[in-house]
C-alpha cells in the first residue's frame, strides 16, 4: 500500500510540476536566444506571469515586428511590443555653392546650351568652355539669374 501511494504522490508532483511550465526566467532566456539567432539588436527583454516585455530603440518598423514575432517562444502568453524607432537621419542640405552650380547648369540645359562648364566656389560663378559668340550673352544671362556674388567668364567664343 505504501508503494502505491508513493507512486501515486510521486505522479501526482510530476503532473504539479509539469502543469506550472516554464518559470519567467526561463522563458526570458528564450526569447533572447531566440532573438539572438534571429539576430535581433538593441532589444532588451522582461517577462513576468508569462508577459514578455520588450524595450529599446530598432532601425525601423520591420525589425519592431520581427522582434515581436522572436519572441512568441512556447511558454510565453503575450508580448508588448514598447520597442521604439531610432530617428531617420536628415540629409544634409546642399551647399549653396551646389545649388547655384545646380540651377546654372538647369539653365543652361534648358537653353539648349552645351559645352560650358560651371564651378562654383564661395557664391562665385567660374564660366569656362568654348560657346557660340552669339550664345554668350544668354550663358551670362543664365549664370546672373542664380544671384551668384559675381560671374567669372572665361569662355572661349
Amino acid at each position: 500500500m505504501k508503494i502505491k501511494a508513493l507512486t501515486l504522490l510521486t505522479l501526482a508532483l510530476a503532473l504539479f510540476v509539469s502543469a506550472c511550465g516554464k518559470s519567467d526566467a526561463d522563458l526570458q532566456k528564450a526569447v533572447q536566444d531566440k532573438l539572438a539567432a534571429d539576430k535581433v539588436t538593441g532589444v532588451t527583454v522582461a517577462v513576468k506571469d508569462g508577459v514578455a516585455t520588450l524595450t529599446g530603440e530598432v532601425a525601423d518598423i520591420t525589425v519592431k515586428t520581427k522582434a515581436e514575432a522572436s519572441a512568441k517562444v512556447e511558454g510565453i502568453k503575450s508580448v508588448d511590443n514598447k520597442l521604439t524607432l531610432k530617428p531617420m537621419p536628415t540629409p544634409e542640405p546642399p551647399s549653396p555653392d551646389k545649388m547655384i552650380e545646380g540651377t546654372v547648369n538647369e539653365a543652361l540645359k534648358k537653353k539648349g546650351i552645351t559645352g560650358v562648364t560651371v564651378a562654383v566656389k564661395d557664391g562665385e560663378v567660374t564660366l569656362s568652355g568654348t560657346v557660340d559668340k552669339a550664345k554668350v550673352a544668354e550663358v551670362m544671362m543664365a549664370a546672373n539669374e542664380a544671384k551668384p556674388k559675381k560671374v567669372v567668364n572665361n569662355l572661349n567664343k
